[in-house]
């Protein structure tokens, strides 16, 4: 099938590579030009596993393109995906003015020829109509610009052109630094709409993919595609993202009893995750999420129910629950060190998760910016943000190259992200540098008992040790 997808970020980019790896063909499109040079040349602007070998391998075989032109684009695809950012408003709400232009954009050049428009990006409930009154606005605007030209003589083509197209719902559910597996390997698709037709063309688009035909595990049943009306898929993805915030905020609350009860909070999880129930994912405790999904979607839906006239109380209270762990840390070494004044802490670690290079809302910003408060040093290391000399507007820290290089005179070190070579680290000579061998593991991530014999004190959160 023939697709454009338009915007070119996280999900954007993913998505294209993939479905043109899956045999459609892709063009993408992007308002950057030095954005769109790089994918031409096969590399990916944002570090995640995978994607560039995807990437290159579609453009050896003819099947993506990257492009700035979005007629070009529009007049290419039969499905078209808008899949532009959505960052969040001081307000809570979600800022929509770029889905607003690409969707009057889109308007501006359809010409004949049905199209399925598909909602990418995570907007708002009720933005699936929304884009289609956009998309009417952008249609009639040509049509105005036809007419004062002397191209069109009158409207009489307006109601044809409106019928040529279908706004459909298909919301992502990919993870940072598992996107390529996640879209080869979903759970489910979630396709929202009123059109049989828009539906049949979206269930044919992902069919080798329903058909696990590039699962890692092709013999499992195919993968459940659930059909739904426009704002319930929209719904979908916030109350997904929101129950998943909650789960992590609600062992956090838990991880913080057990600290003053002498509880292990990771024999905690383990056991309630037993529960078929409750299952054991997104049962870690730490120093709370982050990231461009988690706080963005939670607040958008908090917006969303006071905008009708509902206090969402709990998902206030799962906010108001990571808004106290990210200051954790800073508790815990104070606890140990007592006055960080003059003291020197070491981040292990700075994105907001592993295996992403994206500072979005990461807990090691606000870490940095108590520390610097309180008048300590700050140093960092984090495998890609220190390889990549990316420092994503970074103030108040050294990053160093290496994790020795960090040690070295640190009073303590923290653990902020997850990065799996944290567990391979030589950390008998990492004590031997530092001023006072002390770890904080703001992740639970590393094994107590190797830390003590190699000489640290370590604190943990919610653990018995």
């Amino acid at each position: 099938m023939r697709v454009c997808v338009i915007g070119t970020g996280y999900v954007g980019l993913v998505t294209g590579a993939c479905l043109a790896h899956i045999g459609h063909d892709v063009i993408c499109i992007d308002n950057n030009e030095e954005k769109v040079k790089i994918m031409k040349s096969g590399q990916s602007p944002i570090f995640e596993p995978g994607l560039s070998d995807i990437m290159q391998s579609a453009i050896s075989t003819g099947k993506i393109e990257f492009s700035t032109d979005l007629a070009a684009g529009v007049a290419h695809g039969e499905i078209l995906f808008i899949a532009v950012g959505t960052p969040p408003l001081p307000t809570g709400e979600s800022d929509t003015r770029y889905v607003e232009a690409v969707a009057r954009g889109i308007g501006a050049h359809l010409n004949g020829g049905y199209k399925v428009i598909v909602n990418k990006s995570t907007v708002p409930i009720g933005s699936g109509d929304w884009v289609r009154m956009i998309v009417l606005d952008g249609i009639a605007e040509r049509q105005k610009t036809l007419i004062t030209a002397g191209a069109a003589p009158t409207y009489d083509k307006l109601p044809e052109m409106t019928a040529q197209f279908d706004v459909v719902s298909n919301p992502e559910f990919l993870r940072e630094g598992s996107a390529v597996y996640d879209t080869f390997n979903p759970d489910r698709i979630v396709l929202g709409g009123n059109s049989p037709k828009a539906i049949a063309m979206m269930k044919e688009l992902y069919t080798p993919i329903v058909e696990r035909k590039f699962a890692d595990n092709p013999s499992l049943p195919p993968v459940p595609v659930l059909v739904t009306d426009l704002s319930s898929a929209e719904m979908i993805k916030y109350a997904a993202n929101a129950f998943l915030a909650t789960k992590i905020s609600f062992i956090n609350e838990i991880a913080n009893i057990c600290d003053r009860v002498g509880a292990d909070v990771t024999q905690i999880a383990k056991g309630i995750g037993l529960d078929s129930r409750i299952g054991n994912k997104f049962l870690n405790s730490g120093i709370g999420w982050g990231g461009s999904c988690f706080p963005k979607d939670v607040a958008a839906l908090i917006h969303t129910a006071d905008d009708y006239g509902y206090e969402a109380q709990l998902l206030k209270a799962a906010v108001s629950v990571n808004e106290r762990q990210r200051v954790l840390a800073i508790e815990k070494l104070q606890q140990t060190l007592k006055i960080l004044k003059g003291k020197t802490v070491g981040l292990l670690g700075l994105t907001f998760k592993p295996d992403t290079d994206d500072m979005r809302d990461a807990p090691a910003l606000n870490i940095i910016e108590q520390l610097n408060r309180l008048g300590a040093k700050v140093k960092a290391y984090d495998p890609i943000v220190s390889q990549t000399g990316m420092r994503h507007g970074l103030t108040g820290v050294l990053v160093e190259t290496d994790a020795e290089r960090l040690a070295d005179g640190c009073d303590a070190l923290v653990v902020v992200t997850e990065w799996e070579q944290f567990k391979n680290l030589d950390y008998s000579k990492m004590a031997t540098l530092m001023s006072h061998p002390v770890m904080i593991d703001g992740r639970n991530f590393l094994d107590p008992e190797t830390l003590v014999r190699a000489g640290f004190q370590y604190v943990g959160i919610g653990r018995c040790r």
